[in-house]
């Protein structure tokens, strides 16, 4: 940051928000932007409950490890069905007190730069211009809580961060986050740089909304502000904004979605430890029975780049390919958003070390694996069911049944979880004539079928 930015920011922040762009001549205000508006406002932006989030690994996603690899690959990301492209943080990665190898990617340095290993300011605009092109949008990670320990914050602003006992700068606390500095929310001269920083990518980059790093530890007043001023910029189309966290505070601060961190764990859960699938609908259950509001909506996976890295891929997960498609299915339809990490849609087996430089193999793809996810989330896109209908569940232990309804749309999701072919017993309101999402076969349900190992079944009326 320019050590000059207090002189002039209570007047510049309030005039970038009730400004019109220089694309988007909306506002009654004829007053210029801080920042010149790049680019005309994305006509396609997809309704929330209609989002396929696909979340891009920059430093892995191709052999560069760039902006220009990603945008080179948009057609595969578009051909899944995709259409909000997620890109971790972009921004230059502290060195002191670096993590391991190239450092953490949340590690930020300066909230208004583009790393340089992933190239330009203008290699960003010009991946947003080609994925709104195909009606894709793009958000960015955003990491509020903390800054690296070599961001000029620290040196120009020390009393932007939250301090010890000794007077000295701390890491978040509770954590062994020591590649980071704690930023401190009750200095108001941070939390204006801060929006700031994230209204000059939605001006100077064109971006599309944000993905918020660690968002339950940081307080629901500042996101609050934040997400106002943002949604503001641009009159004409929406911002999505993704909570990483699960607060029901969240909604109310003016995000779209949370994540469902209960319900990864049941899924993980009901494999690691044989459990029921009925304990993957209990954790449904329990995310939205904390939600004030049925147009809420939770994120869900079976990969990202945490989970990826430490735990394991969906491969190891889930019972290999055909398993951690049938998991895939279930955290799809079960009355969720869904979120893809780069690779898991080719079957990928490596785990991804995001704080090294591991490009993904592409010519690795299983191509009928990439053929089922694609048919997977082309049935989503078509169903309102699937997007927005009212939720049944009726799993037994070894399978995830449920149903999805919307106005004259029913839609019934069957997904043996278990290396074994079972006989599931349908519920009498099941019974009857169905007819297969993906091959139009009709279907007809008795008092029971069998479903085989690792089997999925979409049916509809």
């Amino acid at each position: 940051m320019k050590s000059n930015i207090n002189i002039v920011y209570a007047l510049l922040l309030t005039l970038a928000f009730v400004s019109c762009s220089s694309s988007d001549n909306d506002s009654d205000s004829n007053t210029p932007p801080v920042y010149p508006q790049y680019g005309v406002s994305f006509d396609k932006m997809p309704n929330k409950e209609d989002a396929i989030i696909y979340q891009v690994n920059i430093r892995s996603f191709s052999q560069d490890g760039t902006l220009k690899g990603v945008q080179d690959r948009l057609t595969q990301i578009q051909e899944l069905g995709v259409n909000v492209i997620y890109l971790m943080p972009v921004f230059p990665v502290g060195k002191e007190k670096a993590a391991s190898g190239l450092g953490s990617p949340y590690a930020v340095k300066d909230y208004k730069a583009i790393n340089p290993d992933f190239g330009t300011l203008k290699d960003l605009q010009v991946l947003v211009e080609e994925a709104h092109k195909k009606n894709m949008a793009v958000i960015l990670d955003w990491v509020a809580n903390h800054t690296a320990w070599d961001n000029a914050w620290i040196t120009e602003h020390p009393n932007w961060y939250q301090k010890g006992a000794d007077g000295k700068i701390i890491i978040p606390p509770g954590t062994n986050y020591t590649d980071v500095a704690q930023l401190d929310f009750n200095n108001r001269e941070m939390k204006d740089a801060m929006i700031d920083a994230m209204a000059y990518w939605v001006y100077t980059a064109n971006i599309d909304g944000f993905r918020c790093d660690y968002a339950d530890f940081v307080p629901q007043d500042f996101w609050s502000e934040a997400i106002s001023k943002l949604r503001n910029i641009k009159k004409n189309q929406k911002i999505l904004m993704l909570a990483e966290g699960t607060k029901v505070s969240q909604f109310r601060s003016g995000f779209d979605y949370t994540f469902g961190f209960g319900f990864f764990s049941a899924l993980q859960k009901a494999f690691k430890e044989n459990l029921s699938a009925s304990t993957i609908q209990n954790a449904n259950a329990a995310e939205y029975s904390t939600n004030y509001d049925e147009n809420n909506k939770i994120v869900r996976y079976t990969s990202n780049h945490d989970v990826n890295f430490a735990e394991g891929t969906p491969i190891e997960l889930f019972g290999g390919k055909k398993g951690s498609v049938a998991t895939f299915v279930v955290a799809a339809y079960m009355k969720s958003v869904p979120m893809i990490y780069n690779g898991q849609e080719i079957g990928y087996a490596q785990r991804i070390n995001y704080f090294e430089k591991n490009p993904i193999d592409w010519s690795t793809a299983d191509s009928e694996m990439l053929a089922q996810y694609k048919k997977i989330i082309a049935f989503r896109n078509s169903s309102n069911a699937i997007k927005k209908g009212t939720y049944t569940g009726y799993s037994s232990d070894a399978v995830s049944a449920f149903t999805m309804v919307k106005d004259a749309e029913k839609v019934l999701v069957l997904s043996n979880l278990t290396n074994n072919d079972v006989k599931y017993l349908v519920a009498s309101s099941l019974k009857g004539t169905w007819k297969d999402a993906f091959t139009g076969n009709t279907v007809t349900l008795g008092v029971e079928i069998t479903v085989a190992s690792y089997q999925y079944l979409v049916l509809k009326n």
